[in-house]
This record gives structure tokens, C-alpha cells and sequence, in this order.
């Protein structure tokens, strides 16, 4: 009895646990925040992760960049999937795999992702473009002029007017490989309106207007260039030749003149300027001459003919179908001098005539006409129809 009645008051001094640790809503309470605990450390860890991730992905995606810049297209092409495999779905890094399957000539894998990237942002002037070139390889002309298009009037990241302006000389050049010169020539006209008195872009886009043979719009392109850079040879060459086609040969004489003393090497010029000389001092039809002057080409054109037909030999069936040119010189040619000229003022109309269709007639048979038959030819091309 005496050890069971100590064992119950040893029992009863034993210090008993504080009754709150055991209850249900703090157990609950710290049930939640290990939870929490937990959460944010998981959390901070995937951070973590998601940002190494990143920045290996950022990594492979810049250095793709610099070997897509030095056209290195199969290690961009490599360094781009790598990106890839730490964010799948970024737009730039998907863009930029497209352009180096572009650069390696494999536009099927680049279209099927170039394609996804439309649909997602169809107002991409980077991927317009991608698709443009893409269906201007393969031959697709419609298409390419409606991606061409859609770049041209899309939004762009950086620079947005340069980066317009750029996509549609793209298009231009693409055009004129097309032969579609009317169709250049609307394009360029809507670049020149756009593009402001700068005088590199003017100059640019008076070559290209050359070349869709809009001579008078070249003209004025290379004028515009001019006025901010007197000197600039390119363009006093190009305003020289444009002026030389629509047959302005004053104005013409002045650039190409510009033209040779700015680059005494521009051999093009420099036979434009010594043709153009020519027309100027063998046209009989300019207004500023004299009687005498005027009778005196008519002389020297008629004779210049007659050499014209010795060389060529043009005879026969050819010669025929223009009235029988070399009879018609050699009946006409006694008449043929001042003297005559001045007592029958109607005589130098009917000798150009002749002349004017033996240098036509000539240079169908023999080729192409050098030196004064070829200022007679640009002479008889100014007063046709006069």
C-alpha cells in the first residue's frame, strides 16, 4: 500500500506538458508553416533553375547571333537549337533558327517555322521578310510580292523607317530580276517620296531608276543628291547618263563634263561626253545656228552617210526596203553642197531624211554605230516625228 500511494504522488508532482503544444490549431498552424516553408524554397529553387535556364539559353542565342551576322549558318544553326532546348517557345531565338536555315539554303525547315511565328504575329516585319525571300527562291512570285508587301507596311523592332525603306528596295530588286519594270518604277517612286532630301539614299535610288529605265525620274533623283554634295562624281555620272537618255544633251554635256573632271578614270562617261559633243556640234536642226552653220552640217552629215554605206556594204533586199538607199545618196549627192542648200532651203530637210535612214538601215545590218553615225542616230531619235 505504502509503494502504490508513492508511485500515485510521485505521479502527481511529475510536471505535466503545457496543454497548448498539444492542441489541434497550433499543430495545424505549424503544419502550414513548414508547408510554407517548404513553398518558398521550392519556389526560390526553381527560380533559381528557370534563371540558369535562361541565361544558358540567353548564352547558345548570342552567340548564334554573331556567327548568323558573319554568315557562319551551320554553327548559328547549331548554337540556336541549343537555345532552344532552354526555352522552346521564344519567339527571337525560334526567328533566328529560321534565318540561319535560310543562310544554309534548306528554306522548307525554315518556312514550317517561319509559318508558326506568322500566325502567332502575323505583323512581324522580320518574318514578312524571311517569307518573302523564301518565296522568292522557290519561284513564287505572288507570294513573295504579298510578304514583300507585308514587310514594308509591318511593324519592325528597331528603326522602323530605315527598316521599311530597306524592305522595299528588296522588293525593287526584285523586280527588276523579274523584268517587271513598270511595277519598279511605282515602287520607286513611292521610296523617293519617302525618303527625304538624303543625299546616299537619292543617289541609290537614282541608280535604280536607271536601271527600271525611268530616265527622267533618275535625273531628278540624282539632282536631289546633288544639291547636298556638288562633287559627288557617282552622282554626276548618273545625272549625266540619265540626261544623255531623254536626250537633254546640254544638260547632259554639263554633268557628264562635272562628271570626268571629278573622276578622270570614268571611262563611261567620259564616251558619253565626247558622243554628246558630237550630237551638239552636228545637229543642223538647233534653233541658235545660222543658215550657213546649219548648210554646212547638212554637208557634213550627208558625208558621213555615204562613208557609213561604204563600210556596210548595205545592198540587196535591205537596201531596197528603205528605197534604195545607196541609189538614192549617190542621185542626191551632186545636189549636195552650200551652194545649192542656201538657193533650195528644202533640200537640207529631204538630204537628213536620207541620211537619217542609212544610219537606221546601217546599224540594223553592221551593228551597232560608233562615233558620228552615232550622234546622227541620237540626232535622227530627237527630231522624229518633228
Amino acid at each position: 500500500m505504502a509503494g502504490a500511494q508513492d508511485e500515485k504522488t510521485a505521479a502527481t508532482k511529475a510536471p505535466a506538458l503545457p496543454t497548448y503544444w498539444g492542441s489541434e490549431p497550433v499543430l495545424a498552424a505549424l503544419l502550414s508553416l513548414l508547408a510554407v516553408v517548404f513553398f518558398l524554397a521550392v519556389t526560390g529553387l526553381s527560380r533559381l533553375y528557370h534563371a540558369q535556364q535562361e541565361s544558358l539559353g540567353q548564352r547558345w542565342f548570342s552567340r548564334g547571333v554573331d556567327d548568323l551576322n558573319a554568315q557562319r549558318y551551320d554553327r548559328a544553326l547549331a548554337e540556336f537549337r541549343a537555345a532552344l532546348r532552354y526555352s522552346r517557345d521564344d519567339y527571337s531565338y525560334q526567328l533566328n533558327l529560321a534565318q540561319a536555315l535560310i543562310g544554309i539554303k534548306r528554306p522548307a525547315e525554315a518556312h514550317a517555322y517561319l509559318i508558326n511565328l506568322w500566325e502567332r504575329q502575323p505583323e512581324n516585319g522580320l518574318v514578312n521578310l524571311a517569307l518573302a525571300r523564301i518565296a522568292a527562291q522557290q519561284g513564287e512570285t505572288e507570294q513573295a510580292l504579298r510578304y514583300y508587301h507585308n514587310a514594308i507596311y509591318s511593324t519592325w523592332p528597331n528603326d522602323q523607317e530605315t527598316s521599311r525603306r530597306e524592305a522595299r528596295v528588296e522588293l525593287i530588286e526584285f523586280l527588276l530580276r523579274l523584268n517587271a519594270k513598270t511595277q519598279a518604277q511605282a515602287e520607286l517612286i513611292a521610296l523617293a517620296a519617302n525618303t527625304g532630301e538624303d543625299a546616299a539614299q537619292q543617289a541609290r535610288i537614282g541608280d535604280l531608276f536607271m536601271r527600271a529605265l525611268d530616265f527622267e525620274h533618275a535625273l531628278a533623283a540624282y539632282r536631289v543628291s546633288l544639291r547636298a554634295n556638288q562633287r559627288n562624281a557617282a552622282a554626276l555620272a548618273g545625272a549625266g547618263a540619265a540626261a544623255f537618255e531623254i536626250g537633254d544633251y546640254p544638260m547632259a554635256y554639263h554633268y557628264l563634263q562635272e562628271a570626268v573632271s571629278a573622276n578622270p578614270k570614268d571611262s563611261g562617261s567620259a564616251d558619253r561626253l565626247q558622243t554628246t559633243e558630237l550630237v551638239l556640234q552636228m545637229d543642223p536642226f538647233q534653233r541658235q545656228i545660222s543658215a550657213a552653220q546649219r548648210n554646212r552640217l547638212v554637208v557634213r552629215a550627208f558625208a558621213t552617210a555615204g562613208e557609213r554605206l561604204k563600210s556596210c556594204g548595205v545592198g540587196g533586199a535591205a537596201a531596197s526596203s528603205q528605197g534604195n538607199l545607196s541609189d538614192g545618196w549617190t542621185k542626191m549627192k551632186p545636189r549636195i553642197s552650200e551652194r545649192e542648200l542656201q538657193r533650195d532651203p528644202d533640200l537640207a530637210e529631204a538630204a537628213m531624211d536620207v541620211v537619217f535612214n542609212i544610219e537606221r538601215q546601217s546599224t540594223a545590218i553592221c551593228g551597232a554605230a560608233t562615233g558620228p553615225d552615232l550622234a546622227l542616230l541620237l540626232i535622227a531619235k530627237q527630231h522624229e516625228g518633228n
